[in-house]
């Protein structure tokens, strides 16, 4: 998670001189970071995959996104 913090970090001062992480940006990077980059200290596999999570659909990205929008929805008829 250091890494990624990093990465974001470094990228968004150079993008949008900025250093809020609850941008969309960031969130994006943490998605990518936790369901789709493959970690050496995974042995290869993605963190959502280490802890069993499955994604399942043809585009693993779609699915995901479509989850999220799911998962919002829940969250704004709570509020």
């Amino acid at each position: 998670m250091e890494r990624l913090n990093g990465e974001v970090r470094d990228r968004e001062k150079v993008i949008f001189g900025s250093k809020k992480m609850d941008s969309p940006i960031f969130k994006g990077y943490q998605l990518y970071h936790n369901y789709f980059k493959d970690h050496d200290a995974l042995d290869g596999k993605t963190p959502a995959e280490a802890a069993n999570i499955k994604i399942e659909g043809k585009n693993k990205s779609v699915t995901v996104i479509q989850n999220a929008s799911k998962l919002g929805n829940q969250e704004n008829f709570r509020n």
